[in-house]
């Protein structure tokens, strides 16, 4: 199997709501996005002849997913008081909010899904919080 993999990453703020320990405060990450795609055989034909796709095309999109997501806040929707949600909206706080608990787990399958329906052939992303912790989404049964 052809596997090609690219990386991107962004900083990013986050909380754990409802979570006992030092990441229930707000703090930062330079998060880090491994996506590894692969295929059985490589195209024969046209432009991409002897490639298993473009990889500037694999490259721009994940850097494209990644890019909405540096230097905002990143928080699970309905963890913040509406008051406290609004004020940082009128300070233009960049925030980004997601319907589940922004961890590395979560979001190692969200760009997975992303970049699955995007036409990718994706084996599996992995996502560093720290240069040490990464949490990794692959399908199951590949």
């Amino acid at each position: 199997m052809y596997i090609l993999e690219t990386e991107n990453s962004f900083d990013a703020a986050h909380f754990l709501s409802g979570y006992e320990g030092k990441c229930r405060n707000l703090h930062g990450h330079r998060w880090r996005v491994i996506a590894r795609i692969g295929a059985k055989e490589l195209n024969r034909v046209g432009q991409t002849r002897d490639m298993v796709l473009d990889f500037g095309d694999f490259k721009d999109s994940l850097k494209k997913m990644t890019d909405t997501m540096d230097h905002t806040l990143i928080i699970e929707k309905g963890s913040l008081k509406p008051e406290t949600l609004k004020a940082l909206k009128e300070e233009a706080f960049a925030i980004r909010e997601f319907p589940f608990r922004p961890t590395a787990e979560r979001f190692a399958e969200y760009f997975f899904l992303k970049l699955k329906e995007g036409g990718f052939p994706v084996i599996s992303v992995s996502v560093y919080e720290t240069p040490e912790n990464c949490a990794t989404w692959e399908e199951a049964g590949l």
